[in-house]
């Protein structure tokens, strides 16, 4: 049995002995952590090294993916107001056709009005004869059948004018809206082909760090650890 030379030897100036030995004992546990971590760089380092080498290969990649979709952001971006330019620019082009659907809604509304109305002089100029009303009234009935009649012929005409007019306007507007969004849907689908592509070359990326990091964990055996720790 080891003598008792703790029990012999700290007592101390001012019973200090105490703190001393405690501290001892605690810097115990400092030695044992220092020997455990002595052991672990001699024995595991290869394996940390492949660790590290590999989180910081995935680090990159994610890296290298936030720097693609950035860039795709900015293209977006610069995208959204080359929009505003071209909407602005377009719907200065077709005022001449908003103009005429204004029109032609216009007119037929007048229209329909000068027919309701031409029907109704007519069936009242039909009554008054039926009725044997005098020919004063009957008189006065065909001037405002007439006047009613000439006045939806006035807006027959203007009708035909105004539809030709919208139908052609139409026609020209309607094929360059088709074009903005043929070309608006094509530069969508680029945008989404560059953001599939980042994608998928990252996943890519990331698939060959997992494969490096199998291989090198495969050829890293125990045999090779202990001899490492040898030397």
């Amino acid at each position: 049995m080891v003598m008792a030379y703790f029990v012999e030897n700290f007592w101390g100036e001012k019973n200090s002995g105490f703190d001393v030995l405690y501290h001892n004992m605690k810097h115990g546990q400092i030695s044992t952590k220092e020997l455990a971590d002595f052991v672990r760089e001699r024995t595991f380092a290869p394996v940390w090294d492949v660790f590290k080498t590999s989180t910081e290969k995935l680090a990159n990649c994610h890296l290298d993916l936030v720097r693609k979709l950035q860039e795709l952001i900015k293209e977006v971006q610069k995208y959204g107001e080359e929009q505003v330019k071209s909407h602005k620019k377009t719907k200065e082009e077709v005022a001449g056709t908003l103009e005429a659907v204004q029109t032609i809604q216009s007119i037929t509304q007048a229209l329909q009005k000068s027919k309701e109305n031409y029907n109704a002089k007519c069936v009242e100029q039909e009554r008054l004869k039926k009725e044997g009303a005098t020919q004063r009234e009957i008189e006065k009935a065909a001037v405002k059948s007439k006047k009613a009649t000439d006045t939806y012929k006035l807006y027959v005409e203007k009708y035909a004018l105004a539809k030709a007019d919208f139908e052609q306007k139409m026609t020209e507007t309607a094929q360059k809206f088709q074009d903005i969004e043929e070309t608006h849907l094509i530069h969508i689908k680029e945008i989404i082909g560059s953001l599939s592509n980042a994608i998928k070359e990252i996943h890519l990326q990331i698939g060959q760090v997992h494969e490096e990091f199998i291989n090198n964990m495969a050829n890293t055996t125990v045999e090779s650890l202990i001899q490492k720790f040898a030397e």
